[in-house]
């Protein structure tokens, strides 16, 4: 499991747009990495809209989001379209990257899957900050106020 201070896994997976994605590809920025359990869901929609309504303010911070779950390719399309959401949603079919960076595991009487955690990575790919056991209410300003404080 990676920790703050550690580097942070690359990755290469298939997003919204098509293309695939390397996390390597954004070296030299923020990147507010997301892990949620399911498009259009209650939390994972307030969660998604978080970011996207403070969108602007995170690429002023210097920052790019991403966020990762399951979901196919389809599923983030619609997901991304029905909320008008700006960002990249990338596609863990088999858990792999989310293993990695210890955000697969036990959620209780939910079984095995997807825990909702946020990973912010500095410029020159290392974990800045690690935000375990994320409410979806509000977490974009936490990541606001955290990426202000590191400037």
């Amino acid at each position: 499991m990676v920790s703050q201070g550690s580097k942070a896994p690359d990755f290469n997976l298939q997003g919204n747009d098509g293309k695939s994605h390397k996390l390597s590809d954004f070296k030299g920025k923020y990147v507010v990495l997301y892990f949620y359990p399911r498009d259009d869901t209650p939390g994972c929609t307030m969660e998604a809209k978080g970011f996207n309504e403070s969108l602007s303010e995170l690429k002023k911070l210097g920052a790019e989001v991403i966020g990762i779950s399951k979901d196919d390719i389809a599923s983030h399309r619609k997901f991304c379209e029905k909320y008008s959401l700006g960002f990249l949603l990338l596609s863990d079919p088999d858990f792999s990257v989310m293993k990695k960076y210890g955000a697969y595991g036990d959620r209780g009487i939910f079984g095995m899957g997807t825990l909702r955690k946020t990973f912010i990575i500095d410029k020159s790919g290392k974990i800045a900050k690690v935000f375990e056991k994320v409410h979806p209410l509000g977490h974009d300003k936490e990541v606001i106020s955290m990426l202000k404080d590191s400037d």
